[in-house]
């Protein structure tokens, strides 16, 4: 197996500007180039509908890729199309959220919140195989509805006793 790691998630986002100036405000992101500039799209037709299995008559109007300051891209697609439903919630089939490691779990559920996201619950212990004294996470909704995980675990964790093999952390 060659697998090394997370390249790069994408996300379908209602606007590209507004959720890009989310991702830099909340997360430090930094745009790196864009894909697809809305000036050059859009994007469509038979091969875009093939190549991404989307429904007859969608559109790519804007893809931009940023940076995370520490970690894997975010690539940002808006679609115009005759299906666009809501983001999955943790309960649906299908990829359902992204996690990130934070330093500072308070500081960076705060500079969510100030950039628009929601916070749907204070943070919460990790549990079981994943506890100690300070690893912790929380869950909060972007402006566009998709599900944000942060968390930290500094502290060992009692998993690490039963196998060698470690979490990947950035």
């Amino acid at each position: 197996m060659s697998v090394r790691g997370i390249d790069h998630v994408g996300v379908t986002v209602p606007d590209l500007e507004s959720a890009t100036l989310f991702l830099v405000r909340a997360l430090g992101a930094e745009v790196l180039y864009d894909t697809l500039r809305r000036a050059d799209g859009p994007r469509g037709g038979l091969e875009t509908e093939e190549r991404l299995g989307v429904p007859k008559g969608t559109e790519q109007r804007a893809v931009r890729m940023l940076a995370l300051p520490r970690g894997p891209g975010i690539e940002l697609f808006e679609f115009d199309g005759p299906r666009q439903e809501p983001p999955a919630l943790p309960c649906d089939f299908g990829w359902q959220h992204i996690a990130l490691y934070v330093e500072n779990l308070d500081a960076a559920v705060e500079d969510c919140v100030r950039a628009g996201a929601v916070l749907l619950g204070r943070p919460h212990p990790l549990p079981g195989p994943e506890e100690g004294e300070r690893n912790r996470f929380a869950y909060l909704r972007t402006p566009w509805g998709s599900t944000l995980e942060l968390l930290t675990y500094p502290d060992p964790q009692p998993y690490e006793r039963t196998t060698p093999r470690r979490r990947w952390r950035p």
